[in-house]
């Protein structure tokens, strides 16, 4: 049976166990498990992580813990009972682990390994807590360390900043708010502002000494210099190196490293040094050999500087090599570092040039106990301290130091008789009272240990050496007296053994018989000459002598006499010893009673550091005097006892004054000093009013603290003595003390009077006082004096007084004392300091300390543990809520809406300030109660002021939710705040529906509640959807979803509106709608109706929901584009009608509305809007620019445009896809892009608004703007033929505007374009079909197929793997049919891609004559509507001998919703159609391409365009080899057998035409191999042999003999008439022979129809051959293919223009043959080279001349629908009619419009396309230039016209000029300019354009040729004649001028 448990609550699993049970729980190892019952040996319960899975598990896998339980029964918690650091660590951990993982996977390795260090040290520390070993210290640095480390990760993390107190997290509910407010700054002052130190310490290791010329051992001393005031800071740090350079002790790291401790901020400057000296020991001179003397002397060697301040920007951890500097001459030896300092060059030099001393040097900071946790390492290997010279800037007490600093300066010795001067050794020892010598009490400095002796330097050959070597002697205190110093002078000979003998000796005592020691400072000592055997050892001889020139007696004339004097510098630091004598002379005052005035006197004069010595002494000392002696020395000890009081005020000796307060608790004595204090202390309070001078007053009260602390210590001692006599007495002398106390306070004064600070300095030191005071009185007998002495104070006092500041200090010192924390004692001074507050808020000063006190105030208000509150407390509450409540919320309001100071430091006070009001507020507010609330809300007199509080209260609850009120991290504050704001409007919104609903209605409040509550719910903390499952949990389990509980409140205030709803219709409609955004059901639910209610209100005024519509739309833009909402929200609102589940009242209403079918477009439309706009949103998180980014633009911009008709969105997203097609670099859809927008606006003066990133400024301006952006961006993508038709229409308007400067800059930009078309190279893109399939696509990808337009070198492969790049969970498929069903609905991704064919709408630039391939490589790939694909195929049975009898061709052809390129590299396939080819047209359509690209190659070769003539000699060997084996005797196998003929009876016309096409590729080939022989290499005459044999050979196969005539005629057709060959005079070089000129004659012409008739796109004339001469040596000009496929494509694609014309010699390359006859690899591989693509003909087959007009020059158009019988016979009608008669006048020909170049207008009837005008000879003008004058000879008639007799030919010209005309002479077969002279007297020519750029057509010409200016382009947007297939978008309406 299952139990529930009692104590076995929860547990932690040891080992995993998998739950294969029925019921049972899978459990991991170290998972924590919530126990619920027991039965039998296991348990049932649940995983804390999970708790929703409950589930059974073995007892003996649980460990058993400790556990708290709250809220027992079925929602019981249950807490560990462990130290909550363990439990933070253990939930912090497992926080970590999740986000650890993540960070290898983002690829932050830096990070996840620091973490990964963290984790396992933190993990170590957790082992230690548990073990339970440590130390109660241990325990607390562990603990320590523990959160730092914690802290660390979080910060890194950016995770929450947890409040602790003493390592432990803290409950926010648990402490006051104020307290967590300070809790939390307190921690992130400390994570963001170190706290500079003020100690700092050099750290010193000496690596090794760089030089040439070592041998011998070396000293090394280094020691802290102050520059500034040229003396030592420190002692020296000693270092001895061996002969290499070395330490000589390297086992000993304390030898060779030091620390230079308690470095005052000061002393890191620029002027302060680290000074290296070093010392040889060894031979006198350097040089000197060995073996000359034995005797080692210390000599100089060299000095290093190195400035403290370089230390602070170098990298810690570098180590330095310093320069060594030798002196010039050794006299300069004891200045060598000043000279270095000073760069005094002309005194030292480098001693080597690569001598260098090595050492590490590091600044520590931060006092030595906190470096010794920090550097571990550094004091546990072994470092030496090395100690300022006196003591460090703060004394501690019980410091011990004893240290005798001895610098030996210099010396004036005598000659001796000697020649030479001395070399002068001076030996230092330290003998005791008794002459002996003290052993180990020489030190040369930190790092070795003491000697017996020091030896000093020898400077050679001087009688007056300077030697500045500094010593210490560490004496201890009780061998100072009688002991003294004694230095022996020995002279170093350098001859015979290199004796030292002994000359003389000085000495010194160290302390006086008065008991002073040596006074610091320079003595000059006597040298007492003696003999070199003299024996000193008995010392009393000599210590009668004197031993300084200073206290000489008087008749001692000869030692007065004696020259040689040596001279030291004493420096004692001692906490012992002194040598000040009046402080000795104090001490002993009962020796001399008579000097106690006088010493009492002197005390202020002396030493603070010598009174700290001695403190405890002194003041036994004074209260001794004053028990002795009260009534003559009472008032001077008191001024001695106030000066002693006061110097522990100074920070250096602040840390005595836990020695003052343990002398007065333990040791003093003074039972009857008391009154004497209190008197004093009277008189002085008394005389304050009268004194001129104020100083001595104002110490005696800042003293005040401390005498008080003595009275009631003495009073205490008396009454224990005396069993508590005189109580009574004592009391009166206090209250009038105070009497007199609060007579000085009540004193006004204007300004700042003496007075007046005398008053401030009492107030700062009066809290001191409660403490004592409350010894020997009762609380509320204290609580009465404050309140009285601050009430004595002036209450009328000038703003600027500094009272006012310092009575606020008083307060807030006041309210933290432990007088205040007594409720009985706070009851009393509350209301003092509540009206001290209030008057401070209203009048917004001394604000920083108003925050203090209230902060302190609140912080004391405290809860019962059950909850409740006692009635003093909820009373005190009361009072605060009515005295500052208002005027707290109008202190926030101001100093939230004032401008942040500049400063940093002041920046951060504003802040805190803020912080602190916001803390207080929530405080007082969270401490409210039902009846706060009803008493502050009765307390409103009127209406208008409660709103005004309402107001208030609202917009001060929305500035606390600012993201910016707290530290990003500081979530806890932010869900206490928000906790306390909900719970406030709660209350706050009864008042709001009583108050302010009917008559009584208020928009402005209501708006402000509305408002306040959609800004509190979406706050980003309260996003529980964002946030790790264990922190939801923690804040659902403490404050539920706030969100939930604020939106039901929305909703029923709602619906208590009525009427007024109307009120917020539409303004509230975006707030709403931002709500409903959050991913929270439940409040999506509640909120979603409210919409309903809006339109229903908005139905009921207005008859429609327009409103709600445009807001709504609005709206839902701006927060998706933020990133909110998502699929389940477009699903929940598309389902709005039938969604109120929870309504079912609001159900059955809607179904009654009347605007039910408007309601449900609305929701239709704004579903359709958010599926774009998740699509949108989805594809922006992506990083690069891709075709995914771009589409979803378009078809949100598209979206917006035709189905909202919403302008200033429409154009936002313009830009928006703008700016993605320039970080794509697509800059040609850049400009299509931005050439929308361009079309919006027109050429006007009408002003227009800032808007994006424009300007205010004119349309005209803005329009101009963007034509020169769009006009760079076309430059840019290459487009330049439509940058110029911008150009042109600019130019117009400069033109109009008499702008002649922007003029020319215009056409010379033009003139650039035109030069780039000819001079630079474009690439011809390759265009391909995507279909994406399936559900799992974006909205506009869904089921549909795009046409593509590839990058640069982009080829199908590279394409297919870009598009799987960018889907990559799509399928490619493997075949080109169109999917079914299955795939179109599946839930996956299906990719089909395969390239396409791009159709031409107009072939006029292709097939004109002499147009230059740069100029048709744009014609062929922009603006292309359709595209086609071939699919080969055999229907019926394959014959296997010949598969060409049955190979058809499927050929699909795409028609696209915009022509490419456009706004987008993709666009949508708007209609596809289905053809099938037989094989005859198949066959038909391949020899065609393959006789294009013959008569290109021919033509280039001739030409001589080609580097080398390869690729023609590989084009005829595939045809001819082909051929030879079979290729054309295939098709006469297949197609013109009698079976054939017989049983396809209406294929007879296109047999015939196949026929044709064999012969006319057989002539061709002939002549090719004619023009082969001619530019053959030598090398391959053989290959060009064989061609020959083999052509006759296929000669022979095809059973030609002899060519027909027509092809004897014409060898190579020609389309537009004859080749223009007698351009000039010069002999056509394009002949075989090029030897001599041809005369021409005119041939019949024989017509010819295109086979590619099933292309969709029929070809716009028909060929007419012109015979050529008769001659053998024919003259071909062969025209470019403008679309060729080779011999790999036969079966694929068919050109769109069917006869050739002749043309300039610019003919593109052509692909050399690759596969023969391939068919099915042509499915999904890439086209060799992309077959051509112009212009879309804006005109559509309607608007074009009919046929009979053209005679037989032009075909019908075919019509895609018609089948490919149909469309033959239609173009056999054409054929068969006769030719109408022509007219010789090329402007009377009637022709189809056609579109040589951009800059020409369109017109039906500009030029005829008849062979006059395609090249004839003797007009000797280009077809082009459109010569209006009719040629008066030398004109051919056109081929075409069947004249009775034809004209002679004419005699070729030099230069054949038409009459009448005067147009210049043209030379060479080239285009003419486009833009020439003769536009002025000519209309231009027609104009191609993109829907875009389109111009509306003209269907006659005008009347008169008009002015440039006047021929503009217009509107560059579709109008009434434009393509039907176009969809048009809904009108905008004109609303631009706005924008």
């Amino acid at each position: 049976m299952w139990i529930p448990t009692e104590h076995e609550k929860y547990g932690v699993v040891l080992a995993s166990f998998r739950g294969t049970v029925q019921h049972g729980l899978p459990l991991e190892i170290g998972d924590t498990v919530q126990i619920l019952e027991k039965c039998e040996g296991w348990y049932r319960g649940f995983i804390l992580k999970n708790p929703n899975v409950k589930g059974i598990f073995p007892c003996s896998y649980i460990h058993l813990k400790n556990a708290v339980v709250k809220n027992k029964g079925q929602f019981e918690t249950v807490m560990p009972v462990e130290d909550s650091v363990i439990t933070e660590m253990t939930s912090t951990l497992r926080e970590w682990g999740a986000i650890w993982k993540q960070l290898y996977v983002k690829n932050e390795g830096d990070l996840f390994h620091r973490l990964w260090h963290v984790m396992n040290e933190i993990l170590d520390l957790r082992r230690q807590v548990l073990v339970g070993h440590l130390t109660h210290d241990r325990m607390k640095d562990v603990k320590q360390h523990i959160t730092a480390r914690l802290d660390w990760g979080n910060e890194q993390l950016c995770l929450d900043l947890v409040p602790r107190r003493e390592f432990s997290m803290v409950d926010p509910d648990e402490i006051s708010v104020t307290e967590l407010y300070r809790l939390m700054e307190h921690r992130h002052r400390k994570k963001e502002t170190a706290t500079p130190a003020s100690t700092h310490h050099l750290s010193v290791q000496v690596k090794s000494l760089m030089s040439s010329n070592l041998g011998e051992e070396l000293e090394v001393f280094f020691h802290i210099y102050d520059g500034r005031e040229n003396r030592p800071l420190s002692e020296r740090f000693f270092v001895r190196l061996n002969k290499n350079g070395l330490p000589k002790w390297p086992e000993k790291t304390e030898r060779q490293s030091t620390l230079f401790v308690d470095l005052g901020s000061s002393d890191l400057r620029k002027d302060v040094y680290i000074v290296v000296h070093i010392i040889r020991i060894g031979r006198m001179g350097a040089g000197e050999k060995k073996n000359l003397c034995s005797v080692q002397y210390r000599r100089p060697f060299g000095c290093a500087v190195v400035s403290i301040a370089d230390l602070l920007t170098a990298d810690s951890k570098d180590d330095h090599l310093l320069k060594v500097y030798a002196c010039n001459t050794e006299i300069e030896w004891y200045q060598i570092h000043e000279n270095i300092i000073k760069k005094a060059n002309s005194r030292y030099n480098l001693s080597g040039s690569n001598t260098g001393l090595a050492v590490a040097l590091q600044l520590l900071h931060g006092d030595i106990d906190q470096l010794r946790r920090e550097y571990m390492g550094l004091f546990t290997r072994g470092v030496c301290i090395t100690k300022k010279l006196g003591f460090s800037d703060i004394i501690m007490p019980g410091e011990m130091r004893n240290d005798l600093y001895m610098t030996l300066e210099k010396g004036e010795f005598e000659k001796g008789g000697k020649s030479v001067a001395r070399n002068v050794e001076i030996t230092v020892y330290v003998l005791d009272a008794d002459g002996q010598i003290l052993k180990g009490y020489v030190a040369a400095g930190s790092g070795e240990p003491g000697a017996d002796e020091y030896h000093s330097l020898v400077l050679y050959h001087n009688n007056s050496p300077r030697w500045a070597e500094q010593i210490k002697l560490p004496i201890p205190v009780d061998m100072f007296r009688g002991s003294h110093v004694r230095f022996e002078f020995r002279h170093c000979s350098t001859k015979d053994k290199g004796e030292k003998k002994l000359f003389g000796y000085s000495f010194v005592p160290l302390m006086q018989e008065d008991g002073r020691t040596l006074p610091d400072g320079t003595h000059e000592l006597i040298i007492h000459k003696c003999e070199e055997n003299t024996s000193l050892a008995d010392c009393l001889r000599y210590l009668k002598l004197p031993y300084s020139k200073a206290n000489l007696p008087t008749n001692s004339l000869t030692l007065k006499g004696n020259k040689e004097s040596f001279w030291i510098t004493s420096f004692l630091c001692s906490t012992k010893l002194t040598q000040n004598g009046d402080m000795l002379d104090l001490l002993k005052w009962r020796a001399h009673p008579e000097r106690i005035n006088d010493s009492l006197s002197k005390l202020k004069e002396i030493d603070g550091s010598e009174i700290v010595k001695f403190l405890q002494d002194t003041l036994d000392t004074l209260f001794g005097i004053l028990d002795e002696n009260s009534q003559r020395y009472s008032l001077k000890v008191f001024d001695s006892l106030v000066h002693i009081i006061n110097l522990l005020q100074d920070s250096k000796f602040q840390h005595f004054k836990p020695v003052m307060d343990t002398y007065i608790e333990s040791h003093f004595a003074g039972a009857l000093s008391y009154r004497d204090l209190i008197k004093v202390l009277k008189w002085y309070v008394d005389r304050i009013v009268e004194a001129e001078h104020q100083d001595h007053i104002q110490q005696v009260l800042k003293a005040s603290d401390y005498i008080f602390k003595y009275i009631i210590q003495s009073r205490r001692l008396f009454s224990l003595a005396t069993g508590g006599q005189n109580e009574e007495e004592f009391r009166a002398c206090i209250l009038e003390l105070f009497m007199s106390i609060r007579f000085f306070l009540s004193q006004e004064s204007k300004g700042i009077s003496p007075v007046t600070q005398t008053q401030a300095v009492f107030l700062r030191t009066f809290p001191a006082i409660y403490s004592e005071l409350l010894k020997f009185f009762t609380v509320r007998d204290v609580a009465g004096f404050v309140r009285e002495t601050l009430a004595s104070l002036p209450t009328v006092v000038q703003a600027d007084s500094p009272l006012e500041a310092v009575k606020l200090q008083c307060i807030s010192k006041t309210v933290e004392s432990q007088l205040y924390i007594n409720p009985e004692s706070r009851c009393i001074l509350l209301p003092v300091v509540l009206r001290v507050l209030h008057t401070c808020l209203q009048e917004q000063r001394d604000l920083v300390m108003c925050a203090r006190i209230f902060t302190s105030m609140l912080s004391l208000i405290k809860k019962e543990d059950n909850g409740t509150v006692e009635p003093a407390v909820s009373e005190e509450v009361e009072l605060i809520v009515e005295s500052l409540l208002e005027v707290l919320l109008r202190t926030i309001l101001e100093i939230s809406n004032r401008p942040q100071p500049a400063g940093p430091a002041m920046r951060l006070q504003f802040q805190d300030v803020t912080g602190e009001f916001v803390a207080c507020l929530l405080a007082l507010l969270r401490h409210m109660s039902d009846k706060h609330y009803q008493k502050l809300l009765q307390a409103f007199s009127s209406k208008d002021d409660l709103r005004d509080f309402l107001l208030h209260v609202f917009t001060v609850f929305r500035i606390l939710i600012r993201p910016e009120m707290f530290p990003k991290d500081w979530t806890v504050m932010r869900l206490v705040t928000n906790n306390v704001i909900i719970t406030t409007v709660l209350y706050l919104s009864d008042a709001l529906r009583k108050n302010f609903l009917n008559d009584n209605f208020d928009y402005k409040v209501w708006d402000s509640y509305f408002y306040l509550s959609v800004i509190f719910i979406n706050q980003p903390c309260l996003q529980l959807e964002s946030f790790s499952p264990s922190k939801r949990k923690k804040i659902l389990e403490k404050y539920g979803d706030m969100r939930v509980m604020m939106g039901c409140e929305i909703f029923s205030m709602w619906q208590n509106l009525g009427e007024h709803k109307l009120n917020f219709i539409p303004a509230m409609i975006g707030p709403f709608l931002e709500v409903t955004l959050v991913p929270q059901p439940d409040l999506r639910n509640v909120m979603i109706p409210i919409f309903h209610d809006m339109m229903d209100w908005e139905q009921r005024r207005s008859g429609n929901f327009k409103q709600v519509e445009a807001k709504l739309i609005d709206k839902l833009d701006s927060l998706m584009s933020e990133g909110k909402g998502d699929e389940t929200y477009r699903e929940l609102f598309n389902s709005i009608i039938p969604l109120f589940g929870p309504y079912p009242s609001l159900l059955k209403k809607i179904e009654r509305e009347t605007w039910r079918e408007s309601g449900i477009s609305l929701i239709a439309t704004v579903t359709r809007l958010m599926e774009r706009l998740l699509d949108y949103r989805d594809c922006m998180k992506l990083g690069e620019v891709d075709g995914k980014k771009i589409g979803c633009t378009v078809s949100l911009l598209n979206f917006y445009k035709t189905e909202l008709n919403k302008e200033e969105m429409y154009i936002r997203y313009i830009h928006k896809l703008y700016d993605l097609h320039l970080k794509a670099q697509n800059y040609t859809e850049a400009s299509y892009t931005l050439l929308l927008y361009d079309e919006l606006l027109e050429w006007s003066d009408r002003p227009l608004r800032e808007f994006l990133n424009y300007p205010m400024q004119s349309e005209w301006q803005r329009k101009e703007y963007l034509h020169l952006t769009i006009i760079q961006n076309f430059d840019r993508g290459k487009c330049w033929e439509n940058g110029i038709i911008l150009c042109r229409e600019l130019a117009d308007q400069y033109e109009s505007y008499y702008d002649y400067r922007n003029l020319s800059k215009m056409r010379m930009m033009e003139a650039s374009l035109y030069d780039k078309i000819m001079d630079q190279q474009r690439l011809e893109p390759e265009f391909f079909r995507v279909g994406f399939y399936g559900k799992k696509f974006p909205f506009f990808l869904r089921n549909k197929e795009f046409v593509c337009r590839g990058h640069d070198y982009e080829r199908l492969e590279a394409f297919q793997q870009r598009m799987l790049n960018e889907f990559p969970h799509a399928i490619a498929m493997q075949h080109v049919n169109q999917p079914d069903q299955t795939i179109y609905q599946a839930d996956a991704q299906y990719l089909q891609i395969y390239a396409v064919t791009p159709i031409p709408e107009s072939q006029d630039v292709l097939q004109r004559d002499g147009v230059p391939d740069n100029i048709k490589s744009f014609y062929k790939f922009n603006h292309i509507w359709k595209f086609r694909y071939d699919r080969p195929f055999h229907k019926g049975t394959k014959d296997k001998e010949n598969e060409f009898k049955s190979l058809w061709v499927e050929r699909t052809t795409l028609t696209l919703v915009q022509s490419l390129p456009g706004i987008s590299r993709w666009f949508e396939v708007e209609k596809r159609e289905l053809v099938e080819v037989s094989p005859l047209e198949n066959a038909i359509e391949v020899i065609e391409n393959k006789n294009l690209q013959l008569r290109t190659l021919i033509t280039q070769c001739q030409n001589r365009q080609m580097q080398n003539i390869n690729p023609l000699t590989m084009c005829l060997n595939g045809v001819i080899d082909a051929a030879v084996n079979g290729g054309l005797a295939r098709y006469q196998e297949a197609f013109f057998v009698k079976d054939y003929i017989m049983n396809h009876p209406e294929d007879g016309d296109k047999i015939g035409r196949l026929r044709e096409l064999m012969f006319e590729q057989a002539h061709i080939l002939e002549y090719g191999l004619a023009v082969h022989e001619k530019y053959v290499p030598q090398d391959m005459r053989p290959l060009h042999k064989k061609l020959v044999d083999q052509f006759h050979l296929m000669k022979s196969s095809l059973g030609i003999q002899e060519f027909p005539a027509y092809v004897r005629a014409s060898p190579v057709p020609f389309t537009n008439g004859s080749p223009r060959t007698y351009r000039n005079s010069v002999p056509s070089i394009i002949s075989p022979d090029a030897g001599r000129g041809v005369a021409r004659r005119s041939y019949p012409a024989v017509n010819r129809y295109s086979s590619s008739s099933l292309s969709s796109q029929a070809s716009n004339e028909v060929s007419n051959i012109t015979g050529q001469s008769e001659s053998s040596d024919e003259v071909f000009n062969m025209q470019p293919s403008p679309s060729t496929s080779s011999l790999s494509s036969n079966h694929s694609a068919s050109p769109n223009v069917t006869s050739s014309a002749p043309s300039s010699a610019r003919g593109s390359p052509q692909m050399a043959e690759k596969h023969k006859h391939s068919r099915e690899n042509a499915c999904l591989s890439p086209r060799e080279r992309p077959v051509s693509a112009i212009f879309s003909n804006p005109l559509e087959p309607a608007q074009r001349a009919p046929a009979h007009q053209i005679g037989d020059t032009t075909l019908p158009r075919s019509d895609p629908n018609l089948s490919a019988p149909d469309k033959v016979s239609s173009v056999k009608n054409a054929r068969s009619q006769s030719p109408g008669p022509m007219s010789r006048s090329p402007q009377k020909t009637a022709m189809p419009p056609f579109t040589p170049s951009p800059t020409e207008c369109q017109s039906t009837s500009l030029v005829s396309n008849s062979p006059v005008l395609s090249g004839s000879y003797s007009s000797g003008i280009s077809s082009l230039s459109r010569c209006s004058v009719s040629e008066a000879s030398g004109t051919e008639l056109p081929a075409g016209d069947h004249l009775p007799h034809p004209l002679p030919p004419p005699a070729p010209l030099p230069n054949s000029i038409s009459s009448g005309s005067d147009e210049p002479i043209r030379r060479e077969n080239k285009t003419p300019p486009p833009y020439s002279v003769y536009e002025r007297n000519n209309p231009r020519r027609p104009v191609p354009l993109p829907h875009s750029l389109s111009i509306p057509p003209q269907t006659d010409p005008p009347a008169l040729p008009p002015k440039p200016h006047q021929i503009r382009t217009g509107s560059m947007k579709l109008d009434g004649n434009a393509d039907p297939r176009v969809p048009r978008p809904r009108p905008l309406p004109r609303k631009v001028s706005q924008l």
